[in-house]
């Protein structure tokens, strides 16, 4: 939700109250974990904790495998996520015959995308950390995705996320706005990345951004945009090309797809759009509907597209899938101002450099 979106005023004002009665209790527990009251543990290894501290996609998948595929020739990684909206509980490791029912959606996409990692997940992940190293003890650097408010784990290394298009300075606290975490929770931040600017963002723009946001000395700014790659079919990874007589049928359950609504509007003769929840559990009715909606579409040319995080869990109905034109579209992060090299130094040297000298 947009703080400033005009039409969400009247709920604002309703539910202002009870973002003061979150505010209030985030802040009492991030009270707490500062005086000690709450213990956190340091785990003898480098660990990132990729994070946010807004409700909502920012882009930590897509910041994830950034790592994973710039460090991973150099490092053992391993990923450790909660695992949301999985069907199972506690600690699991991924092997072969994990599906997105077991682990989780994310946790699958980076399962599939990057085998030689090891994927784990776990909701409490400072008992989590233990069970992955025993079962993977050449681990050299954890990722932890979306941990930047479970502080029971002290990260070496903490990279916040926020989205050109809704900064944490402009939001509110839950349910007003989308902030999960305080404002000034960022201060523990080593990195912040800007997301989902425009390409061709200027340095104007972005100095206007780095005066708002206003950082801790110490404290390094990104900025990166969103890369839309090649389709690929979700059974048989054939590729295809989106061009201008094709309408498409955009199947999504994801937290923000407006960058991939913006894409087919300049890309696509039209298109239409089958809203699930994010993280939404796809069913053979859905797939039914999915089926009967595109059957509706007049278009001599069309085909059915979908986010590579929902194509984990619509890829159990493979067989109906197969007589489809349903096609995957990835994506990717990349830096602006030619700063990527920058991101991936400050990252390789702090695994390298682990233990940090005192």
């Amino acid at each position: 939700m947009n703080f400033n979106f005009p039409l969400l005023r009247p709920v604002r004002i309703i539910l202002f109250p009870f973002s003061l009665i979150y505010f209030a209790v985030i802040y009492i527990r991030n009270r707490m974990y500062d005086k000690h009251i709450l213990p956190t543990a340091t785990f003898g290894l480098p660990i990132i904790c990729v994070g946010n501290i807004a409700a909502g996609g920012t882009g930590k998948s897509p910041m994830v495998e950034f790592l994973l595929r710039h460090l991973g020739s150099e490092f053992r990684l391993a990923t450790l996520s909660r695992g949301y909206k999985r069907k199972t509980r506690g600690y699991a490791l991924a092997n072969d015959s994990t599906n997105a029912l077991e682990i989780g959606d994310e946790p699958m996409q980076f399962h599939l995308k990057f085998p030689e990692v090891a994927v784990a997940v776990g909701e409490e992940r400072i008992a989590a950390v233990p069970l992955l190293l025993h079962d993977r003890p050449d681990t050299q650097a954890i990722i932890l995705d979306d941990a930047f408010q479970h502080r029971a784990i002290t990260a070496g290394l903490n990279i916040i996320l926020t989205d050109y298009n809704n900064l944490y300075t402009r939001d509110w606290y839950l349910p007003t706005g989308d902030l999960r975490d305080e404002k000034q929770s960022v201060k523990r931040a080593d990195i912040v990345v800007v997301t989902k600017c425009p390409a061709g963002l200027t340095k104007e723009d972005a100095h206007a951004i780095e005066n708002e946001l206003s950082l801790q000395p110490g404290q390094q700014l990104f900025f990166s945009s969103i890369r839309y790659s090649e389709l690929y079919h979700i059974v048989n990874h054939s590729h295809y090309t989106i061009t201008g007589d094709v309408e498409v049928l955009l199947v999504t359950g994801i937290a923000n797809p407006k960058p991939l609504k913006r894409l087919l509007a300049d890309q696509s003769a039209t298109y239409e759009q089958m809203v699930y929840s994010d993280h939404h559990i796809f069913t053979i009715d859905d797939m039914n509907e999915i089926r009967k909606r595109f059957d509706q579409m007049s278009a001599g040319f069309k085909i059915i597209l979908t986010t590579e995080k929902d194509a984990v869990r619509l890829k159990k109905f493979e067989q109906e899938l197969g007589h489809l034109p349903f096609y995957v579209i990835p994506i990717e992060m990349q830096f602006l101002f030619g700063e990527a090299d920058r991101f991936k130094g400050i990252i390789g040297t702090f695994i390298r450099q682990f233990p940090p000298s005192i």
